[in-house]
């Protein structure tokens, strides 16, 4: 691993041993609506080995448990493996890098993603250990969010961070964003890695909160590339993009919610039989 892409890894893992159950608690009712479609394309079913990558909580393993699937989820975050750990004591969580994973070679049915490829350093070494780990055969499938310009979150805050903040805070480097958001790209990155049968499905979810004041405090606590581009910003500059944050949001107020279309990305594809 490079010094950059270590810098990167190190900076996303610290960030996630941080916020694990802020993350739990902010984000778990908008990720969880990509679960069920994320292991349909997986093929989740009675009697499946399926792998859950940067499991985070452990929603997806839970999820593919009560479908009957035998699950190990795993996560570079030892306070996610805790997390998980305590949310689901009959399920099996461990530490484990998605980019090296420490599983025999053909070993599960299935292997998921839920939204973690955007934290990876080496994208590309997860889609190659996905493959290593799945038998012949095997369905693989991961979830981004969509383009900023869709899922509105994201938009409200990038466009009030470039209006009245800056970009570039000095945060490590790492791979972009969204790159995974164009189906094109992801078709190239796993057929590079060998695997078949490469689809893209948009799954639309709805992010409902109570204020445009939450959403900003999620992204700051419960996030980490987005918090710290957040809270890298001078206090003046932070005041103006807190302002423009709340008037963007409450545009989408519906009633006693706001309701933010976050749509997701979800990439499937298969390890060839032979």
């Amino acid at each position: 691993m490079t010094d950059t892409a270590r810098s990167f890894h190190d900076f996303e893992q610290a960030g996630w041993e941080r916020v694990a159950e802020e993350y739990d608690r902010r984000f778990g009712e908008l990720t969880s609506q990509s679960i069920a479609p994320l292991l349909d394309a997986a093929g989740a079913a009675a009697g499946v080995q399926l792998l859950d990558v940067a499991c985070g909580p452990g929603y997806v393993a839970a999820a593919a448990s009560r479908r009957g699937s035998n699950v190990l989820g795993i996560d570079f975050s030892s306070a996610m493996v805790s997390r998980a750990s305590h949310l689901y004591p009959d399920l099996e969580f461990r530490f484990g890098d998605a980019e090296k994973l420490d599983l025999l070679p053909a070993s599960f049915d299935a292997v998921v993603m839920n939204f973690g490829m955007l934290h990876l350093a080496n994208p590309e070494n997860a889609i190659a250990e996905a493959f290593r780990v799945l038998r012949p055969g095997g369905r693989y499938g991961f979830t981004v969010w969509d383009v900023p310009e869709r899922a509105l979150a994201f938009g409200i805050i990038l466009q009030s961070i470039r209006l009245h903040g800056k970009m570039e805070v000095g945060l490590p480097s790492g791979p972009p964003f969204f790159r995974f958001s164009d189906p094109e790209e992801s078709k190239r990155a796993l057929a590079a890695a060998g695997f078949v049968n490469v689809q893209t499905l948009h799954v639309p979810q709805i992010w409902r909160i109570e204020s445009a004041e939450d959403l900003l405090t999620t992204f700051r606590d419960a996030a980490v590339r987005t918090a710290a581009l957040l809270n890298l910003q001078t206090p003046a500059a932070l005041k103006k993009i807190r302002e423009e944050i709340i008037a963007r949001a409450e545009e989408y107020r519906r009633g006693d919610s706001i309701n933010l279309p976050m749509p997701a990305v979800l990439t499937s594809a298969l390890r060839p039989a032979t």
